[in-house]
């Protein structure tokens, strides 16, 4: 399909050029950074899956050598996006290497007395295996003895079956730590929500976009996410303590945890033998979000800057080398403790800035309107920009974290939904061609925030507008080559890109080992969260439920349009009882096995009445995997 997207416009060129002035460029510390204790590249263009897909494509960023920004890229994100493109393997001190641009995150590698500990082994297992031989080929070859994950998000967790085998763990070779919580916190975040945030990540991260000037160019902790097979071990240590000190392989490790943070469940690891520290992914070389843009809780910018404090008081007078799950190492203590403090008091500005004016009344869009950056000189600091996290919807999120969506407003309490708000809206303003008309002018105006709203307005009226539809997506990519923020241009240029050529279906499902990780609990609640309410209503029912091989027995109850369970009961006249091993459910939940095929085959033994059952079946939803973001959804 041929590219359609359009050059930049006057106001963008114009906008683009005028961040020349705005921050230090001439301040190279960060590139001199970015290449210490370069050691090597990997040896090649591409890693590939077993089926020969690519999984992770080195040459996709060729486009950045040049360090003059092209007139569609934002000065300030081209500058990270060319840090971002420093790949291969590290030296960040004696004994711990780096594996840097094989994926979103980092890969660390300690070396201990016998063997290696590997801390955080990327997204997939195919880029976590290269970078280990990358390794291998610089390094001594000693075994894997250790793995840590530093926090329970899948860029660091889902490349650990590239480094060790679930075979070793199960022997006692290699032992798995992780922080209290890590599983729990692991399975949550990817199962209740998890088809709309995976759809919502196409937005975030561009992983629809083509690689280019005018698509996208960085996701700002990294180039983007890799596409391989994505796997879990279950931590064999957990770590529970405020502080906890353990010696692996001769290697003194203290672990801090610092739960609530950037992910519920985090820790961050001093090495004393090397005055060295690891802040996992609570201190980045960029502001971080508050709520990701692909939806998420939202985070706690108090206990998060609390943390970061605590870390600095602890540490800071201790390292002499900081290095991270993301970016590039920071060295001197000097240079550690500014660059800990000026994050500790990011994102303490925005929890009571926020909280001072949203008392004033002020509501979300006036509070990102009002606070335009952060004071300075924090502002001019290259790590406290606006590259992955913004201030403009890391205020909002603290808004919903304390107040909640409404606004206070009560002609916001029960709004007209989107599509019934556009129509009325546009036939109030003289129609589709009359709003265009003005809108047009506007755009040429560079009035691109107003274009795209009033002229959503427009599609939503009438999706199949393509006057309006052509306009918007010219909007939304002149915001996109704007953008500072890697995630916002990613989303822009992915909605014009939708608008412009329709929505690509991608198949969805779920990761084998994170479906294998649910416990019986968790897929009841799944299960609870696909029926259909309005179906159920009418068809109450009692089931007991029992896993042989767990040994363990759940009582449902679907009444009112709900279902719900209890774990370790057993209903006392059920309707049906149904009996499942633990092995056959996770075959339901890969989608290699139907609930009906399983009663069929005999997978699933049901005594009592078997239409009960069947009926539970025929009640769950399906969600589709691509749903529409810039024209209305819908149901089915």
């Amino acid at each position: 399909m041929c590219d359609q997207s359009k050059p930049a416009q006057p106001a963008t060129i114009a906008c683009n050029h005028g961040w020349r002035d705005r921050l230090p460029f001439e301040n190279r510390t960060d590139f001199e950074n970015a290449r210490r204790g370069f050691i090597a590249t990997f040896d090649g263009d591409e890693v590939r899956r077993e089926d020969g897909r690519v999984v992770w494509d080195f040459r996709a960023y060729d486009f950045q050598e040049s360090e003059e920004a092209p007139d569609t890229v934002n000065p300030s994100l081209w500058r990270l996006a060319r840090l971002n493109n420093h790949t291969g393997l590290f030296q960040v001190c004696e004994r711990i290497y780096q594996v840097r641009g094989f994926d979103l995150s980092n890969m660390n590698i300690i070396e201990g007395d016998s063997g290696l500990i590997i801390m955080d082994p990327l997204v997939s297992a195919e880029v976590a295996k290269a970078g280990l031989e990358l390794y291998y080929q610089h390094r001594p070859h000693r075994p894997v003895v250790a793995v840590i994950y530093t926090h329970s998000h899948v860029d660091h967790f889902g490349g650990v079956k590239g480094v060790i085998s679930e075979e070793e763990v199960h022997s006692g070779k290699v032992r798995v730590y992780a922080p209290e919580g890590f599983m729990e916190e692991t399975v949550s975040e990817n199962v209740y929500a998890g088809p709309a945030m995976r759809r919502r990540a196409q937005y975030m991260y561009g992983g629809l976009l083509p690689k280019g000037p005018r698509g996208q160019v960085d996701a700002g902790l990294g180039k983007g996410t890799s596409r391989g097979t994505v796997t879990l071990i279950a931590p064999t240590d957990e770590i529970s303590e405020a502080f906890e000190t353990h010696t692996i392989d001769g290697v003194e490790i203290e672990f801090q945890l610092t739960p609530g943070t950037e992910a519920p469940a985090e820790m961050n690891l001093y090495f004393p033998q090397w005055r060295a520290l690891c802040v996992a992914e609570n201190a980045c070389q960029c502001m971080h979000n508050i709520l990701t843009i692909r939806g998420a809780l939202v985070r706690d910018p108090r206990i998060w800057s609390y943390y970061l404090g605590q870390t600095l008081a602890r540490y800071g007078d201790r390292s002499d080398v900081l290095f991270a799950q993301h970016h590039w190492p920071t060295w001197g203590a000097d240079n550690i403790r500014e660059y800990l403090a000026d994050q500790r008091d990011m994102y303490a500005f925005l929890n009571d800035e926020t909280l001072r004016l949203l008392n004033h009344g002020l509501t979300p869009m006036d509070i990102a309107e009002h606070i335009k950056s952060l004071p300075q000189p924090l502002a001019q600091r290259w790590h406290a920009r606006d590259y992955y996290g913004s201030v403009s919807h890391n205020v909002r999120a603290v808004y919903q974290r304390y107040m909640g969506f409404y606004d206070a407003n009560p002609a916001h309490l029960n709004p007209l939904p989107p599509v019934a708000s556009a129509r009325r809206t546009i036939e109030w303003m003289g129609g589709a061609e009359a709003v265009l008309e003005k809108a047009r002018a506007e755009f040429e105006r560079g009035e691109y925030r107003w274009v795209a709203e009033i002229v959503n307005q427009v599609v939503f009226a009438d999706p199949d507008n393509a006057a309006a539809r052509e306009l918007q997506a010219d909007t939304l990519e002149q915001l996109g080559y704007q953008c500072e923020n890697t995630t916002w241009r990613n989303a822009y240029l992915t909605g014009a890109q939708e608008l412009r050529k329709g929505v690509k279906r991608v198949p969805g499902g779920q990761a084998p080992d994170l479906v294998r990780a649910l416990t019986p609990a968790f897929f009841f609640s799944l299960l609870a969260i696909r029926l259909d309410s309005e179906k159920a209503a009418s068809q109450p029912m009692t089931l007991n439920w029992h896993f042989p091989d767990l040994d363990q027995d759940f009582a449902l109850t679907v009444r009112n349009g709900v279902l719900t369970y209890l774990e370790g009961h057993r209903h006392d006249n059920a309707d049906a009882s149904v009996t499942m091993g633990k092995a056959d459910l996770d075959q339901v939940g890969l989608g290699k096995l139907t609930l009906p095929q399983c009663m069929q085959d005999g997978r699933l033994a049901v005594a009592g009445d078997q239409a009960k059952v069947a009926a539970l079946f025929s009640m769950l939803d399906q969600f589709q995997s691509s749903f529409n973001i810039v024209t209305p959804a819908t149901l089915g």
